[in-house]
């Protein structure tokens, strides 16, 4: 993204899930930051009123496959179509594969039928059972820099990291002259 703005893009991949997405809305209005929720479709056919939670709070809403399967393991046609169904409830043009791991022909056929994939430049890793709280502030701290897309998750995997990583995250975001914008 534009490298000239102090800004970043706030991410949140896998949700929404009643354990983790209502936190991360009221923490980002805490620090009046708008974010784009990469959803699952299922988890959204599930959850609607969660949906709706995003969109109502000027969130933006991206595709991240109906049933989060990767790249790597189907076929193009089955990947798309998997896609299409995340975005009969979503209805986005925005979409991150799982795992960052997309085929070539699987970019070209989503960008073709009007997607725009967003990939990131920070993981957080908060997911990962090898770090703490501490650590996942500190890959923002280490590697933000002005246009970064930031990549967190919005699951149960990180949500206990959540609760200390994301306030103090942003907070620090803020104390640095950044600003959060969401996708155009």
């Amino acid at each position: 993204m534009d490298r000239h703005e102090k800004s970043v893009y706030l991410t949140f991949d896998d949700g929404p899930i009643p354990e983790a997405t209502p936190f991360i809305l009221d923490t980002l209005d805490k620090f009046n930051a708008k974010a784009t929720f990469f959803m699952v479709g299922d988890n959204a056919v599930k959850y609607p009123h969660l949906l709706q939670e995003v969109k109502m709070r000027g969130h933006r809403i991206g595709n991240h496959t109906y049933n989060h399967i990767s790249g790597a393991r189907h076929w193009t046609w089955t990947y798309l179509t998997n896609a299409k169904m995340a975005d009969r409830v979503l209805n986005t043009d925005l979409f991150r594969p799982p795992h960052g791991w997309i085929r070539t022909t699987q970019y070209r056929v989503l960008r073709q039928c009007g997607y725009r994939v967003v990939m990131w430049d920070v993981v957080t890793r908060d997911y990962s059972k090898m770090l703490t709280a501490e650590d996942v502030i500190n890959n923002v701290k280490r590697y933000a820099r002005p246009g970064s897309i930031i990549t967190f998750h919005d699951s149960l995997k990180s949500i206990d990291k959540l609760k200390h990583a994301l306030p103090e995250s942003l907070r620090w975001l803020a104390e640095q002259g950044y600003g959060f914008r969401i996708f155009d």
